[in-house]
């Protein structure tokens, strides 16, 4: 492992303009003079993927000139921070690539419009500018500042499949590429800067890793350079025993273990992505929760093993927009089977189920409300009769061997008496208590279990002194 090298990703708000990319400069130039080497991987600024995916439909739907026009604001919003950022001969230079990439762009757009239709892998091209362009520009910012800034394009680098929009790593094609082009940048004094989130194909073609990819390249940079941290940076204080935009007296989580950061993760904590985790895991590599805007806070660090608490649970999690599918099949009670023929249907149309219930004659699923309910609802009907129920939410309370704890589901319901739950799951894992319960009662099950189980908190586990700040996560 190599010690002295971190990993650090920014979000969008971590480089949303000139000012928050001096600051992620700064807090690079802070590790760089412990000694520590750097490789940094950004997001596209803030709001630019949304505009990007936008010009992109506006194209597919054949309209150029609304497509263009988005282009053409983010050439402006984009040449305007770089003259913010470097003067004026770097800005000269700079400005020269800004417009090639973005010219690349209205000429991507014009052709989607011309034919009409827009497919997964045009629109992972369009959407890759933005982290195209922002690593570009903090680089250059890093170079001025003395930081010896290397721009690095991510596609060089992160391997994938070719599924399109959501393509899978190859770590071990990753690993070589990493050792082959960032190594040597590293071990030359450099601070290489990527774009998150998007990567190529063996033929070179560009990919995407999903929303919220950007922690997952980071992860993959890091294990694959055998790193000694990787730091995500945001816009909060670190993981948070929940929203703190339902609780403002949520608390800073000091310390917690990579599996539960994964369960919060899926469970609808936004502040990391939950495949950030595994190639941290698999090589014990400690990952960071920080912010970029109070870069003093200690955050939260995510280990491989959980510190002990006294308190049952670490945090509180909430998952809206889901829909219960209720399968209901007399005549095919005890039927051998069954289940398999069930899960089959969700395995077809490639729907992840976030919770199970199954009593002698019914099964109760829940699964993000898709387009595609209709159909998988149908191909159901032919094995049993089926019945949706949405506007659901799935609340998730994570903490170490909840098992352990006498009376333990007792005081959480105790603590929602007033709340009509629909599903529970518990005994399916050791630091995981979930329930579904109606959309509209999410804010009120949270505030009463935070206000449960969060009143004397552990002060080696959870920051007593840091009544958050609130933010949105990036």
């Amino acid at each position: 492992m190599r010690q002295s090298l971190v990993v650090m990703k920014f979000g969008g708000t971590s480089v949303e303009d000139a000012t928050a990319m001096m600051r992620t400069a700064k807090i690079v130039g802070g590790r760089r003079e412990k000694g520590l080497e750097a490789v940094v991987v950004v997001s596209a600024m803030a709001k630019v993927t949304d505009q990007l995916l936008a010009a992109a439909a506006a194209a597919g739907r054949g309209d150029k000139a609304g497509a263009l026009a988005i282009a053409a604001r983010l050439r402006t919003r984009h040449v305007e921070t770089a003259a913010a950022l470097v003067n004026d001969d770097r800005f000269a230079q700079l400005q020269v690539a800004i417009h090639h990439e973005l010219d690349a762009l209205d000429d991507l757009l014009r052709g989607i419009s011309a034919v009409g239709e827009l497919t997964p892998r045009t629109n992972d091209l369009v959407v890759s500018f933005g982290e195209r362009l922002s690593s570009r520009m903090v680089a250059e910012a890093f170079d001025q500042l003395g930081l010896n800034g290397a721009h690095v394009d991510a596609r060089s680098c992160i391997i994938t499949d070719s599924n399109y929009g959501k393509a899978v790593p190859q770590e071990d094609a990753i690993e070589a590429k990493l050792r082959e082009i960032v190594l040597p940048m590293i071990e030359a004094g450099k601070t290489p800067v990527m774009g998150g989130f998007i990567g190529s194909n063996a033929e070179g073609i560009t990919t995407t890793l999903g929303r919220g990819g950007s922690d997952y390249t980071a992860a993959l940079v890091g294990g694959g350079l055998h790193a000694g941290a990787i730091e995500i940076w945001t816009d909060v204080n670190g993981i948070m025993t929940t929203d703190p935009r339902i609780c403002p007296d949520a608390l800073r989580v000091k310390t917690i273990s990579f599996e539960e950061a994964a369960e919060l993760a899926y469970f609808g904590a936004k502040v990391l992505h939950p495949a950030t985790i595994l190639p941290a895991v698999q090589k014990s590599i400690p990952v960071w929760v920080l912010n970029s805007r109070n870069a003093e806070n200690e955050g939260t660090q995510i280990t491989a093993m959980a510190v002990k608490c006294k308190s049952p649970f670490k945090s509180i999690a909430a998952k809206k927009k889901l829909t219960i599918i209720d399968v209901v099949a007399s005549r095919m009670l005890m039927s051998h089977g069954y289940l398999k023929a069930v899960f089959d249907v969700f395995d077809k149309y490639k729907c992840v189920i976030d919770m199970v219930s199954t009593s002698e004659v019914s099964i109760s699923l829940s699964v993000d409300s898709n387009q595609q309910l209709p159909e998988i609802c149908a191909d159901l009907s032919k094995i049993a009769d089926v019945k949706l129920e949405g506007n659901k939410a799935l609340v998730c309370l994570v903490g170490e061997d909840i098992r352990g704890h006498n009376g333990i589901a007792g005081r959480v319901f105790s603590a929602i008496s007033h709340v009509n739950v629909r599903m529970i799951s518990q005994g399916a894992s050791e630091i995981n208590m979930s329930f579904m319960i109606d959309e509209e009662d999410v804010e009120e099950a949270v505030r009463s279990l935070h206000k449960a189980f969060f009143t004397n908190p552990d002060e080696a586990v959870f920051d007593v002194t840091d009544r958050v700040q609130v933010g949105s996560g990036a």
